[in-house]
């Protein structure tokens, strides 16, 4: 039976994860004059986490990449769809495959890095990117967006990354939700990553906690 130490420590850790929460929505809802309204994910929806090795949890013991504490912090049913090494150009090949299989009501796209890394220039990983958001929404399930900062070491080691522009253009052209700063700001934190271009478990917990403050926001889920 937990003593009173135990029960304390547990009911403070939910309440600070629910402060915590709070905080990340109030943020990412920071200068937003207009946003779309969703409805409610139905009970048993499954959402899918489509991306690349950040979303594959490199960097991370097993079960704490981001979709997975995301699932535990949410109830949600979140597959991983996360191919390490991925860009957006490889990852249109596997889309619709993983659309047909687990049948999401929601699909997080999380790719670019890889791109950024090769050089790939912004217009073609936009275009990339519109291809997928456009893919999903023909199939019938809700966007989100994770902003993505244009790679570079140097600044990482800086602490300075920043989300490519390119991610909130495709939001608001496109319509989808977005996910803004949190990834920029995790891989700008030594403490929050496992090398310069992965986030560690905490840094993890931080990307699937923004997510869920995004989907509240949205309507899509109410906790």
């Amino acid at each position: 039976m937990p003593g009173p130490l135990t029960l304390f420590s547990v009911s403070y850790a939910r309440t600070a994860c629910r402060f915590l929460l709070c905080a990340l929505a109030l943020t990412t809802l920071a200068g937003c004059t207009e946003r779309t309204r969703y409805d409610a994910l139905r009970e048993g929806a499954v959402v899918l986490a489509f991306g690349d090795s950040v979303t594959a949890g490199t960097g991370a013991p097993k079960g704490q990449d981001y979709p997975s504490q995301l699932e535990q912090h949410s109830g949600l049913q979140v597959i991983n769809g996360g191919v390490s090494g991925d860009t957006a150009r490889a990852a249109i090949a596997r889309l619709q495959p993983l659309l047909e299989r687990h049948q999401p009501a929601l699909v997080i796209v999380e790719l670019g890095g890889n791109d950024f890394l090769r050089q790939t220039p912004a217009a073609t990983v936009k275009a990339d990117l519109r291809t997928i958001i456009r893919q999903v929404q023909a199939y019938g399930a809700v966007v989100a967006l994770v902003a993505v900062p244009r790679l570079s070491l140097l600044r990482a080691s800086l602490g300075s990354l920043k989300d490519s522009s390119i991610y909130a253009e495709l939001a608001e052209e496109e319509e989808v939700i977005l996910v803004p700063r949190i990834f920029s700001e995790v891989l700008s934190d030594a403490n929050a990553r496992a090398d310069k271009i992965h986030p560690n478990a905490h840094g993890y917990e931080r990307l699937a906690l923004a997510i869920q403050a995004t989907l509240i926001g949205a309507g899509l889920i109410n906790h």
